[in-house]
């Protein structure tokens, strides 16, 4: 599973773990990427969103 915001793109960032005695190893930090069903232009579908775009109020969930 791709982990991309469908909304606003976001995606993984690289950097490094640093150790005590100071060794690099790279890592990645992941995105709080969640799947819920959106409400769109033509009715609701299910997206990948990140918690961002969610506490924003960039996608709304369909009523009921």
């Amino acid at each position: 599973m791709a982990r991309r915001c469908e909304m606003c793109g976001k995606g993984p960032i690289y950097g490094n773990n640093i150790s005590h005695a100071n060794n690099h190893t790279r890592r990645r930090w992941n995105p709080n990427i969640q799947q819920m069903r959106v409400k769109t232009a033509g009715g609701s579908k299910r997206m990948r969103v990140c918690t961002r775009c969610l506490r924003s109020g960039k996608v709304q969930k369909p009523s009921v």
